[in-house]
């Protein structure tokens, strides 16, 4: 790094709008984010036509999360891993509907914005309206899900820490997730976005995941240097790599390369660094599954 990053500050940049939050310091910001992704170009531009086949993204509506010593985190849906995939498959054709739990406007940590990368700003334009006014999730699952009429190919679970609050105790976000695997669609999810994959098992002896391999953000980063370098204000109440291990996932990664990964039709990826190859990955087995 440049001197000039090295000279910021690693202490977190206190948020105004609530007691005790923080954003990521300027010296985080200044390794984790840029104003371009690797973004190259879609495989699939146009390749569905035929209008049925939608894409349920889950978003997390929570702002904060409160970590070890009261300090909050100021969060949300990471903004690269989640338009960067949805971009993909947009491209390609699927259209998308976003739910959160409550029904509350998604939350997007636009400290981690690309400003200058057009195909980002592009997906959040033409995203936007339905974030700010999402679908509630059990309003999803009782009228489409159950009926047994929704026309999605995959379930969406963007990654930002903001996944660890609220997605991974939802009866709605469990309820989506068995309605998938019961009927053979695609669950696609990276970095903290895993974390939702917990809700599983809620009423269940054992996750309906057990046995899968996964890639997610790896827990030593959030207990070493996310907080060396003020990422995080405080350590977090619980690390989503190992409770999917308790669960009985197979986490493939502990380091952050932009790994990717499927198994069978969960397909995830470590973090912001995997959220071009995830969509390429998605966007490849969506488009199959329906041309077949």
């Amino acid at each position: 790094m440049s001197s000039v990053a090295d000279d910021q500050s690693r202490d977190p940049t206190p948020d105004p709008a609530e007691d005790n939050a923080f954003f990521p310091s300027p010296y985080s910001l200044s390794r984790y984010t840029s104003p371009k992704t690797d973004f190259a170009g879609v495989r699939h531009r146009g390749a569905y036509t035929e209008g049925r086949w939608k894409v349920l993204m889950i978003a997390a509506a929570e702002r904060y999360v409160l970590t070890q010593n009261g300090a909050m985190f100021s969060t949300g849906n990471h903004p690269v891993e989640m338009l960067l995939p949805l971009h993909h498959l947009m491209e390609a054709g699927f259209a998308v509907d976003v739910a959160t739990v409550g029904g509350y406007p998604a939350k997007l940590e636009l400290w981690a914005m690309p400003r200058e990368d057009e195909a980002i700003q592009a997906t959040y334009q033409a995203i936007k309206p339905k974030l700010k006014q999402p679908m509630k999730l059990s309003d999803v699952v009782t009228n489409h899900l159950t009926k047994g009429d929704a026309d999605y190919i995959a379930v969406f679970i963007p990654g930002g820490h903001g996944a660890v609050v609220g997605l991974p105790t939802s009866e709605g976000v469990a309820r989506t997730l068995d309605w998938a695997l019961a009927n053979d669609k695609f669950v696609i999810t990276l970095c903290h976005g895993p974390a939702a994959l917990l809700a599983a098992t809620l009423g269940k002896d054992e996750s309906p995941f057990k046995g899968y391999s996964v890639c997610v953000f790896p827990d030593s980063l959030d207990e070493g240097p996310n907080l060396e370098i003020g990422y995080l204000p405080g350590r977090l109440p619980w690390l989503v790599a190992g409770l999917l291990r308790e669960q009985g996932l197979h986490v493939l990664n502990d380091d952050m390369t932009g790994r990717t990964h499927q198994d069978r039709k969960l397909l995830t990826g470590d973090s912001p660094l995997a959220s071009n190859d995830l969509g390429l990955l998605a966007a490849d087995a969506l488009v199959g599954a329906a041309q077949s």
